[in-house]
């Protein structure tokens, strides 16, 4: 299985310039089969893309000392589904899906991470909270809605530096008084290590044949 090498090497690469920084390997679009040679080895962070696909594939195999991260956008209407399986949201975006989240957390009696997706380069076609409307809307999740807000986590826009927004999130996530940042995927993740990533999110490069 060449994803197995793939993986161990990337796990290298991270070791040896971070010690802090945890590998969330993203799974969309894998079978289980596919990825259970993974868990064998004592992997145990996992990331999907949609809710939906995430409850088919995950909810009846979860183990003790397993984290699964939704990466992708969430939609509202889908936040008692995202909290009773994720423990982790990297891409919370909008104060409606706050509130949501907020409830869900209350209906269901549990608590989960979150990391804010910010816009830096406010690009219409993706998600994330505006730069000038970070401040207000982190306190508004931590302070009005108890959430547990870990970091930050950003997409790069394709085709322009990622190095720029790794360093721009990484002053806002100083300034916001966040320790985590979600950033680096499979074609940047050297980079997002260099700049302080502490959580990053892999698939294509580790499975690819």
């Amino acid at each position: 299985m060449n994803f197995i090498n793939n993986y161990l090497s990337i796990l290298e690469n991270i070791k040896s310039i971070s010690k802090n920084t945890t590998l969330v390997v993203v799974t969309k679009n894998q079978t289980f089969e596919n990825i259970l040679p993974l868990i064998k080895i004592g992997h145990r962070h996992f990331g999907e893309n949609r809710v939906q696909e995430a409850k088919l594939k995950w909810q009846d195999k979860i183990i003790d000392g397993f984290n699964l991260h939704l990466i992708g956008r969430l939609q509202s209407n889908k936040s008692d589904t995202a909290v009773e399986i994720f423990n982790y949201i990297h891409s919370l975006d909008s104060e409606k899906l706050a509130l949501a989240l907020s409830k869900s957390e209350k209906k269901l009696r549990k608590k989960i991470n979150y990391f804010i997706q910010v816009n830096i380069a406010n690009e219409l076609q993706k998600g994330g909270i505006l730069e000038k409307e970070l401040k207000s809307f982190c306190n508004f999740c931590k302070h009005d809605l108890n959430l547990n807000i870990i970091g930050l986590m950003i997409i790069p826009p394709v085709n322009e530096d990622s190095i720029f927004y790794f360093k721009k999130l990484k002053d806002l996530s100083i300034s916001n008084n966040l320790n985590d940042l979600s950033m680096g995927m499979s074609n940047d993740y050297i980079q997002a290590l260099k700049n302080g990533s502490t959580f990053l999110r892999v698939g294509s490069l580790i499975f690819k044949s």
